[in-house]
């Protein structure tokens, strides 16, 4: 069946290669998904199909500036930039935290982007959101910046930390697809978890996601980059 008679949430599942196992995010938390992103925007076209949509979702905030975390989540942002006509900027990490506590991770927009966003009405772009980390740092930037962000776009959503983390920072959230998901802090959940769905069936596909922050936990691997 061609993917575009599919109805969105399986196009945007198409792209996501899921593994299950026992994961560090980047935000402290934990988590028995993991998928990966550094294939997402192999072949791009697909990606910027879904990035239409979620422009045409953007657009009745009046959106001057388009951020997104890198990295792949970056590369949705400058899609979307691109259809709505704005300018389009981006944040990055800053160093690898080895902090135990939750959201260590520190985003900054380069020097010569920050006066850019200053009194901008911004939109905050990434791949997927699942416990926020690289949009909540992100988010913390532009407000250093002078910027008014007013929304967050993504292409998909794990469990309910994006409407949480929205709601909590005035944010109105758009977004392609919806996959429920549990994470939980360190020293919750841990050996026993009912196992759950996570609504992206199939087979392995090419490509998977994060929001910058899945990273493999097994032996714990700290991140080498981020989304």
């Amino acid at each position: 069946m061609p993917s575009e008679s599919l109805p969105i949430d399986d196009r945007v599942a198409r792209l996501l290669a899921r593994r299950d196992g026992h994961f560090r995010l980047e935000s402290g938390h934990h988590g028995d998904l993991w998928l990966d992103l550094e294939k997402l925007c192999l072949r791009p076209e697909p990606v910027r199909r879904l990035a239409v949509e979620l422009a045409r979702r953007l657009a009745p905030y009046r959106i001057e500036a388009v951020c997104g975390p890198l990295v792949e989540g970056a590369f949705v942002a400058l899609f979307v930039a691109h259809e709505l006509c704005v300018p389009f900027t981006y944040a990055q990490l800053l160093v690898e935290e080895t902090s135990d506590s939750l959201f260590p991770a520190q985003y900054r927009i380069p020097s010569a982007l920050r006066g850019e966003l200053a009194g901008k009405r911004v939109a905050i772009v990434s791949d997927v959101v699942n416990a926020g980390s690289a949009v909540r740092a992100t988010l913390a930037d532009l407000a250093s910046c002078g910027a008014h962000p007013i929304a967050l776009g993504t292409l998909a959503v794990l469990g309910k930390k994006a409407a949480e983390l929205a709601a909590g920072a005035g944010l109105e959230l758009e977004t392609v697809a919806e996959f429920p998901n549990t994470i939980w802090e360190p020293g919750g959940v841990s050996a026993v978890r009912a196992r759950r769905s996570s609504g992206l069936s199939g087979s392995v596909g090419p490509a998977g996601f994060d929001d910058g922050e899945l990273h493999e936990s097994g032996a714990v691997r700290r991140p080498l980059r981020m989304g």
